[in-house]
């Protein structure tokens, strides 16, 4: 009869959308059926559903559009435009726990891809529903929420402004606290999120007493964790010195120094990054690293790694040398020259070749000692070579050159500045004469040398205009030798004496 068929077909219907929807989240995980599913305008059959009397095909339906938002902007563009997210909002205050967090993450998909879905997001009034969600005893749904805010905060200061609006940071700090670790890490990495923008950002996380939480985190087994704990300390510590001395205050050093051996390359870039933040501000700083051998440390972490996770070292090892003469010294003890040198040789990334040249720069350009120590590791020509390299970018040429300009200025060790008499340009050949001319005049066993090695030669080939700085500095040089010596070595002479000879006639 047509009462029995009714059920029967409401089971059916019911079987049917339970099915479609199961298949569109499960084909939707899988980037080759992207195209395929938009172009059949699979947003419009599952808006529907999320308003489903059922609840699992509720929560299906939230995760499939989560994921296809998630895989491109366009796809999170008609999630937007299908007036989806009001109904999302609606369901993260109403719904089960399991929904709630299958809405969060469609939120946190939108929100990812630009500061413009992000803010579409929070103009939906995404946001307070989100801050309550964090609140929620389920500790999936408040990882799945911390996630959507960590998401819209990290693209700039305005959202995550609004973040910190909707009154996010103090549960934040409250999820830090929780036992779960997946909620930690999301709740570490949404404050590093909120922190990272402006000093002001960072100091309403700070004033949640958020450092000290953090930095009860640092020796956790949790890779993962440990990752986002030091990315948050970075984010906090770079903003201003007053910031990073309250990091340094919850006294993590020298603890954090273990998480330089970590296994996880995350972790030890993280930690590395931190101390680069750090020691950039103050000398005083800097001399808090050196004194728990935190230099030591990551010149060993840069010897035991390769690519990109050295550039935070290497800046590191630049910023404490740049303070102070003590400090560069203290990177030249600790054997920074040497491991800064194969860096230069090794990494084919221009980015990091230009962070070296300038580490060498600030080690270098204190004292005659400091140059010494630079110039013996054979540099000087590898700056050099980068500099003239027409292949080399242009930030490459410049720090390369400003390198060599802060070095070649206090450099008195003639051995390391006579191969560059052969390859410098004029603007650095002005600068490595110049040494010559401060040295030689004292110093016998030089001039001696500076004629057996070709030199002094070299030096009457220099075409120098008259009266510039250049023809100066070789008059200094050629006045510490006899006249018929420099004659001797002079472009022409012995042509000239050969003339000499066929002219001269025997008596």
């Amino acid at each position: 009869s047509e009462a029995d068929a009714a059920p029967y077909l409401f089971e059916q219907y019911q079987k049917s959308r339970t099915q479609f929807v199961q298949t569109i989240a499960e084909l939707a995980t899988r980037p080759q059926n992207i195209e395929t599913l938009q172009n059949a305008g699979v947003m419009s059959l599952l808006r529907p559903l999320l308003l489903d009397v059922v609840p699992t095909i509720q929560q299906t339906a939230a995760l499939a559009l989560g994921r296809l938002a998630s895989y491109n902007e366009d796809l999170a563009e008609a999630v937007v435009k299908g007036d989806i997210l009001p109904q999302l909002i609606y369901s993260l205050a109403e719904q089960n726990r399991f929904y709630k967090k299958a809405a969060a993450f469609v939120l946190r998909a939108v929100a990812k891809h630009s500061p413009a879905l992000a803010q579409a997001v929070v103009d939906c009034g995404a946001l307070d529903a989100l801050v309550i969600s964090l609140e929620e005893f389920d500790p999936d749904v408040k990882e799945a929420a911390a996630w959507a805010l960590g998401y819209i905060a990290r693209h700039n200061a305005n959202l995550s402004q609004a973040v910190v609006d909707a009154g996010a940071v103090p549960l934040l700090v409250l999820c830090i606290q929780e036992p779960e670790v997946a909620l930690k890490r999301i709740a570490a990495s949404a404050l590093s999120d909120i922190a990272k923008h402006s000093p002001e950002l960072a100091q309403t996380v700070v004033d949640t007493g958020a450092i000290a939480h953090l930095a009860q985190m640092i020796l956790n087994p949790d890779a993962k964790l440990k990752r986002q704990v030091f990315s948050a300390l970075s984010q906090i510590s770079k903003h201003s010195v007053d910031l990073a001395e309250m990091v340094v205050e919850a006294e993590i050093f020298p603890a954090v120094l273990a998480c330089l051996r970590d296994p996880n390359e995350y972790v030890r870039k993280n930690v590395t990054t931190l101390m680069r933040e750090i020691t950039k501000h103050t000398p005083e700083l800097s001399q808090m690293i050196v004194n728990t051998g935190g230099v030591a440390a990551v010149i060993d972490y840069l010897g035991d790694s390769h690519g990109n996770v050295r550039l935070p070292g290497i800046m590191m090892l630049g910023y404490v040398a740049a303070h102070s003469e003590n400090l560069a010294m203290a990177v030249i003890v600790s054997k920074g020259v040497p491991q800064l040198a194969i860096c230069l040789s090794e990494e084919p990334e221009e980015h990091i070749k230009a962070a070296t040249a300038w580490a060498f720069g600030q080690i270098g350009r204190h004292t005659p000692e400091h140059a010494r120590a630079v110039a013996t590791a054979n540099v000087l020509p590898s700056l050099l070579a980068l500099y003239m390299d027409t292949d080399s970018s242009e930030d490459l040429q410049v720090k390369a050159k400003k390198a060599l300009k802060s070095i070649l200025p206090k450099c008195n060790y003639l051995p390391a500045l006579e191969p560059l008499l052969y390859e410098a340009p004029s603007n650095i050949l002005k600068h490595v004469i110049c040494q010559f001319s401060k040295v030689l005049p004292h110093d016998s066993k030089a001039r001696r040398l500076f004629v057996t090695s070709g030199g002094l030669k070299k030096v009457q080939e220099i075409k120098a205009d008259p009266g510039s700085a250049l023809q100066e500095y070789i008059n200094t040089i050629n006045s510490c030798y006899p006249e018929e010596i420099v004659r001797y070595y002079s472009p022409g002479y012995s042509e000239a004496l050969l003339e000499r000879v066929e002219k001269y006639q025997p008596v």
